[in-house]
C-alpha cells in the first residue's frame, strides 16, 4: 500500500484475468517480490492495493529474462519453487547470432515501422548493408538490430536505400 491508497486499484493480474500476463526480465526480480508473486501464482488470488479482501484471478503467465536462472538458484537469488512454477514449459529463444536467417524478415519490418512512424517514403536496405547486418554478432539481440535499423531509416532522410554507412558503427 502507499500513502492515499484509500480505494481498491484494478492491479496487472486483475486485468489480465481470464488472460496472458507477459513477465519480462523476471531474473531482475528482488526475492522480497518473487515470494509475492509465488503466492499469487500459488493462490490464484491478489489484493489489490487499498482493498481488505483477496481477488480470485486466472492468469496465463509468461515470463523472460536473459538471466542464467540455474545459477541464480544455486546462488540463492532466485527462489527455486518459484523457478519450478514458472518452468513448466521452457522456450529457449537462440540469440541472434545464432538464428542470422531471421535478420532480414526483422531488418524488413524495422525499416517498414520506422518509415511509417517518421512519416517517410518507404525505404529498402542495400545488399550491401544487408551483409553488414548479416556479419554484426548482436550481442543486444532484436533490441539492437532494432535500435541500429532506426538510426539507419531516420539518418538516411530522403534515400530509398539504406546503405552501410547508414548504420551505426
Amino acid at each position: 500500500a502507499f500513502t492515499g491508497a484509500a480505494t481498491a486499484q484494478q492491479g496487472l493480474f486483475q486485468a489480465a484475468d481470464g488472460g496472458t500476463l507477459f513477465l519480462d526480465e523476471i531474473g531482475d526480480m528482488p526475492l522480497s517480490l518473487q515470494a509475492k508473486l509465488l503466492r499469487v501464482l500459488q493462490e490464484g488470488a491478489v489484493r489489490p492495493v487499498g482493498a481488505t479482501q483477496s481477488v480470485n484471478v486466472d492468469v496465463r503467465i509468461i515470463s523472460a529474462t536473459h538471466r542464467n536462472l540455474d545459477q541464480m538458484r544455486a546462488d540463492r537469488t532466485f527462489r527455486e519453487d518459484l523457478f519450478y512454477r514458472l518452468n513448466v514449459i521452457p522456450v529457449h529463444v537462440p540469440p541472434m547470432r545464432e538464428r542470422r536467417s531471421d535478420i532480414p524478415l526483422l531488418a524488413g519490418h524495422f525499416v517498414a515501422k520506422y518509415c511509417h512512424h517518421n512519416n517517410l517514403p518507404p525505404k529498402e536496405i542495400s545488399q550491401e548493408a544487408m551483409r553488414a547486418l548479416m556479419r554484426h554478432d548482436w550481442p543486444g539481440n532484436v533490441r539492437e538490430l532494432e535500435n541500429a535499423i532506426e538510426r539507419a531509416t531516420v539518418m538516411s532522410g530522403g534515400r530509398t536505400l539504406l546503405e552501410p554507412g547508414d548504420l551505426p558503427g
